[in-house]
């Protein structure tokens, strides 16, 4: 990933990689094929990368060390050939070369649970929300502890988790129950109280936070702080949004930008083209089909994995939006 100003931002696994790497060789009988078929199995929970045929590789750590030393004596013992370097850089490639094989490895398997995220948005709708609960729980959860696995392998912050992250967060949204005063309720916010306060959300705001900040700052309050943040971190009188339990949050099939819209009683054709984009990119529901949606979403992972200050996403995230305003059709 890159820092703030386009510089490259090195995570903590990412400058324990700078000790080296850890090279390993291995060989195998022609028979029987299970050993080279278990070997590949130990090594891809533990996320290592071929750097060529029989050649695997992990960023030097203690950890790694030692689960490479134990997979040598695993193949050995089953009457393979192993030999374990560790070496302090790879002559024909770059550093920045390694680290994109890894991250495309992890950039792998997050796409494909992505796409069981996706998959179980596509089957929120009204009348299937309330079937199936516990199945989708337990699937939910599956896909968590696979999340989990990834992550925890995931050594150069691989741009696919923040898209895997988003879509379980939304899905949260979309199952948490509705408030009260929710879309069934005509009545809109009086959009005074809503000026000279400040808005807080979750950190790395992707399609649904920044067009909602957007908002806000366009048609409620120019001078609206935003605050990224966890929400146990929220300032008490900060207004909470695309957050579990929010008055500005997912309602019923609404993403939070549908619903300020609705409850800010915000009359404008061209937001609700806009907001048909936002819930395309955001619930991935199938509700709307929009062309634009799959470049807006890979803008804003673009402008995500530029850069690691949210501030800096926001600004770039409200010059998007008055690109896209500024074109929207008025016929939502």
């Amino acid at each position: 990933m890159r820092g703030h100003e386009g510089t490259p931002r090195a995570s903590p696994v990412a400058r324990e990689a700078d000790a080296g790497w850890l090279v390993l060789i291995l060989g195998f009988p022609a028979h029987p094929s299970s050993l080279r078929v278990k070997a590949w199995r130990r090594l891809r929970v533990l996320g290592a990368v071929a750097l060529k045929k029989s050649v695997y590789l992990l960023p030097f750590s203690a950890d790694n060390q030692e689960q490479f030393q134990w997979l040598t004596q695993e193949v050995q013992r089953d009457g393979g050939d192993a030999t374990l370097l560790k070496v302090d850089q790879i002559e024909t490639m770059a550093p920045a070369e390694i680290i994109r094989l890894f991250q495309e490895a992890r950039d792998q398997e997050y796409h494909a649970l992505g796409a069981r995220y996706e998959a179980i948005a596509r089957g929120l709708d009204r009348r299937a929300r309330d079937r199936g609960g516990a199945r989708r729980e337990e699937a939910l959860a599956r896909l968590a502890k696979e999340v989990e696995r990834v992550r925890a392998i995931d050594f150069f912050d691989a741009s696919g988790y923040e898209a895997v992250v988003r879509l379980r967060d939304t899905i949260a949204l979309r199952l948490a129950p509705a408030r009260p005063d929710g879309p069934a309720s005509a009545a809109s916010v009086d959009r005074e109280r809503l000026k000279g306060r400040q808005w807080a959300t979750r950190p790395r705001p992707h399609v649904d936070r920044l067009g909602s900040a957007w908002l806000i700052r366009r048609f409620i309050d120019p001078e609206a702080a935003i605050l990224f943040a966890p929400p146990e971190a929220f300032p008490p009188e900060a207004i909470p949004f695309d957050v579990l339990g929010a008055e500005f949050g997912h309602q019923g099939e609404d993403c939070t930008f549908e619903t300020i819209i609705k409850r800010c009683g915000l009359r404008d054709r061209r937001l609700g083209s806009l907001a048909q984009i936002v819930h395309a990119v955001d619930l991935r529901d199938d509700k709307f089909r929009r062309d634009e949606a799959p470049g807006i979403d890979r803008v804003i992972g673009g402008l995500l994995a530029t850069f690691a200050d949210d501030q800096t996403v926001l600004a770039h995230g409200l010059a998007l939006f008055d690109a896209l305003y500024a074109t929207a059709s008025t016929r939502a």
